[in-house]
């Protein structure tokens, strides 16, 4: 659907400090921005959680154009249990795979050209072997669904998604808002998905005017939502408005 786009995956981090070793010395993004709240997020961005947090944005290029990561920080929180939710994220830099070569970053060989690493806290990133691009190196990022059928109609029927490939063995199906951005995998997993406590959400930009009308047809086709229409204050950036929904195979959308 024209218009909206893939923008980023929030990831609860427990340590900054090897965090941004990860983000930036082995993967090679930049800092765009970071900002400090003394008190939850009315739009629950830094989870169940009602104390002091951050969150910084990184990637390898503006957010206006590339897909970035949301590192979200709760002051006394070391660390997350992962659930079976998030997948991967997938990007293509033979300069990532040297600098994880370089620094003793662990990687495992899991296909021609295709290295498989942890950041820390022990989200999985794969890493293709292959020159950076000159666009967003992201390709995509793979999320697992208890319902494969069920979840694509539900990320192309009523959000707007096209299939761009499916893969029966692997009972994946790739989809995205337009082949130039970051694409969305889901893959069926066999089971009840768990989020763990460090459950992130994808985020999808969306024309303002479109938002009441995405909510209304969520309402109607009783699907959930997290989070009703909302403005949020972005310090140094125009306040933002969102909706978070909640695909019920997988995970939050907003």
């Amino acid at each position: 659907m024209a218009l909206r786009r893939a923008l980023h995956f929030v990831f609860k981090v427990g340590d900054r400090t090897k965090t941004a070793t990860f983000y930036r010395d082995v993967l090679g993004m930049k800092i765009l921005r970071h900002e400090e709240f003394e008190e939850g997020c009315k739009a629950t961005c830094n989870g169940p959680y009602d104390g002091k947090w951050s969150k910084t944005m990184v990637g390898f290029g503006p957010e206006d154009d590339h897909f970035v990561a949301e590192l979200t920080y709760n002051y006394g929180v070391g660390e997350y249990q992962l659930g079976n939710d998030f997948l991967g994220l997938t990007l293509q830099s033979s300069t990532a795979v040297s600098n994880a070569k370089r620094l003793g970053w662990p990687l495992t060989e899991v296909g021609e050209a295709l290295y498989l690493t942890q950041a820390p806290g022990g989200y999985p990133f794969y890493l293709v072997d292959k020159e950076q691009p000159p666009s967003d190196p992201v390709q995509k990022v793979c999320l697992g669904v208890s319902d494969l059928q069920r979840s694509t109609h539900y990320w192309t029927a009523l959000l707007g998604m096209k299939v761009m490939e499916k893969n029966e063995e692997k009972k994946t199906v790739l989809m995205g808002f337009a082949d130039t951005q970051c694409k969305l995998e889901l893959r069926d997993i066999g089971g009840t998905v768990d989020h763990g406590t460090a459950f992130g959400r994808i985020a999808f930009s969306c024309p303002r005017d479109q938002l009441p009308d995405l909510e209304a047809l969520m309402k109607k086709e009783n699907q959930k939502i997290l989070t009703p229409l909302v403005s949020l204050d972005t310090p140094g950036k125009a306040t933002v408005e969102v909706v978070i929904l909640a695909d019920p195979f997988v995970l939050g959308w907003s």
